[in-house]
């Protein structure tokens, strides 16, 4: 003990030595057309809380390069001719890892002869250019910073206006709505629940997310009254994006936690290419520990898989290659005495097998001078393999249920984007997603062990969406937005027509008005409708989940730390109910 103590000041001075030989990092990345995609060249990016600043000018490809930028926060702003300047703040550069940005900027109006600047902070609008009202970015560095968020977007995000949680899971009721109605979406595709140990306790929601902050990119969140491309969700919606991996350095990161083991890698395929990797894997600290655990724990554990490649082209665009993966298990052992059961568990045996997973195919292509077309084909695949036994007074097990459900889904989207001048941007597309199912599941309604089943059907369905959505920048205080979302369920002939409006008024530089108001529906979950009752099914031609979202936002930014939002909102036979934020 006495040698440890006398070699600790040494460790200090060592690490102390290595920080100093590292106190600067390189914040890289692109600057692109906020409508178009197109990439924005000469823009100028700036480490503004700097003395001297640290700046740089973007190629004709929209990248840039800012070196020896201290380790610590930092402002970046960036401008651009045309371009309405955006500030980003607070930007975290470590001394482990390079720092990549994707910065969109929204083209200036010219109102008699003068270019109007409105500032833009990205944290406080959406990445998706076609939203008005109810969404708002969230960024994964921002997660990190809430005490019990465990990195995890789903608890950030309880912390906005209208949107609950609870500590034992990560379910998200947004202004009532159950969980089991909100949409995840990874790179514009529809996946089904990403969380771990999810519809154990909540349908829509899990024990912790399986999308490591290691991977993910800034995404979107949308709390109601959302434009036309999100069709099948009725109270938000999570569209999420997974960032690329550094082009120009190999990074390699690995973490141990309460969370598990975390490992990472992302770089390079080559020094003379722009294509670059981007993974992570994730394996449970739980079932390492099994040893130690209670005999009740044994046999829980959870791992996850996260990647990303990206292979740009000079004329064909920017394809990419995505996918995210989870395998959960769990269970209990039945006690044999029952003079110590308390709960339900301590007379169950149960075993759970859950596993997730999503890969796609994208395709980003520029087409003319205001154009871009995006596709993508994507796989996904879920299900839940569970059986349980109950004690009888005997302490003799019986069965309680069986369950064994997958879920496949095959979906093709595509949609382009184009902006008619500066005030007309209209993005329309296409959604076909192939339901392939297998679904069965028994019940014991008595405890005398005897099955009942609910659900034995195999078989595959089609939902078909078209959208289209335009927004008018009417002058540079007012915007306007209009949308139609058409869907079709081929299981049971069911269609619906959704239009969308939305309207934002920036009344001053630090206050705005937005008023949105829609037509939503959603799937039920397929087990629902194939449910049955002595072969006879019940609920094969239940229609969409439906509802109407009214809207009305006011955002006042008090000042740079600080900002106040009210958000009314009314859904069909629903009271209003108001909630308010305030941002430090």
């Amino acid at each position: 003990m006495k040698r440890l103590l006398l070699l600790f000041p040494v460790f200090l001075s060592i690490c102390a030595t290595l920080s100093a030989q590292t106190v600067s990092q390189t914040i890289r990345g692109t600057v692109t057309d906020r409508d178009s995609g197109h990439p924005v060249a000469y823009a100028t990016v700036v480490v503004a809380d700097m003395q001297p600043p640290v700046g740089a000018t973007t190629d004709s490809l929209g990248r840039f390069v800012l070196r020896r930028v201290p380790v610590g926060r930092h402002d970046v702003a960036v401008s651009c001719l045309g371009y309405e300047p955006t500030r980003l703040r607070e930007i975290l550069v470590g001394s482990s890892k390079e720092v990549v940005l994707d910065i969109r900027l929204s083209e200036a109006l010219v109102a008699v002869e003068e270019v109007v600047i409105r500032p833009a902070i990205d944290k406080t609008e959406p990445l998706n250019s076609m939203a008005l009202a109810g969404g708002r970015m969230l960024s994964v560095e921002e997660a990190a910073r809430y005490a019990g968020g465990m990195d995890d977007p789903a608890r950030l995000v309880s912390a906005f206006a209208g949107v609950a949680s609870t500590v034992g899971n990560n379910g998200i009721v947004v202004r009532g709505n159950a969980p089991k109605f909100l949409q995840w979406r990874m790179e514009g595709v529809e996946i089904p629940n990403p969380n771990h140990f999810a519809e154990v306790t909540s349908f829509g929601g899990g024990g912790l997310t399986a999308l490591s902050s290691q991977v993910l990119g800034n995404s979107d969140f949308y709390t109601g009254a959302f434009p036309a491309e999100y069709g099948n969700a009725l109270s938000g919606v999570f569209d999420m994006y997974l960032r690329n991996g550094n082009n120009a350095r190999h990074e390699h990161t690995f973490q141990l936690g309460i969370l598990g083991i975390d490992a990472a890698s992302e770089g390079p395929f080559s020094k003379n290419y722009d294509g670059s990797y981007l993974f992570n894997y994730r394996y449970s600290t739980l079932s390492l520990l099994t040893p130690l655990l209670p005999a009740d724990a044994e046999g829980t554990n959870y791992q996850d898989l996260s990647f990303k490649l990206s292979f740009p082209s000079r004329r064909a665009g920017t394809f990419s290659l995505w996918g995210v993966g989870l395998m959960d298990r769990s269970g209990t052992v039945a006690g044999t005495d029952p003079e110590k059961w308390t709960y339900d568990q301590d007379m169950e045996n149960q075993d759970v097998r859950q596993y997730m997973g999503a890969v796609g195919l994208n395709h980003t292509m520029r087409v003319g001078r205001a154009s871009q077309w995006k596709a993508g084909l994507a796989a996904t695949v879920s299900g839940l393999d569970m059986h349980t036994e109950r004690m009888n007074d005997e302490a003799v097990p019986l069965p309680q249920n069986v369950i064994r459900n997958t879920d496949w889904n095959l979906v093709f989207a595509t949609a382009l984007q184009t902006r008619f001048g500066g005030r007309h941007t209209n993005r329309t597309g296409i959604r076909l997603t192939g339901l392939r199912y297998d679904q069965f599941m028994q019940d014991a309604p008595a405890r005398d062990g005897a099955l009942q089943t609910l659900t034995d059907e195999a078989g595959m369905s089609v939902l078909l969406s078209a959208w289209t959505q335009s927004v008018f920048r009417i002058s540079p205080r007012w915007e306007a937005g209009v949308g139609l979302h058409a869907q079709w369920f081929t299981l049971n002939g069911r269609w619906t027509l959704k239009p969308r409006v939305s309207v934002k008024w920036q009344a001053a530089p630090d206050h705005s008005l937005a008023l949105a108001c829609g037509l939503h529906s959603r799937l039920e979950m397929l087990n629902y409708y194939f449910t049955e009752r002595d072969g006879v099914p019940l609920n094969r031609d239940l229609d969409f989940t439906k509802a109407c979202h009214l809207s009305l936002a006011w955002d006042w930014r008090v000042d740079r730390d600080c900002r106040l939002r009210v958000e009314p909102e009314r859904e069909a036979n629903i009271v209003p109910n108001i909630s308010y934020r305030i941002e430090f």
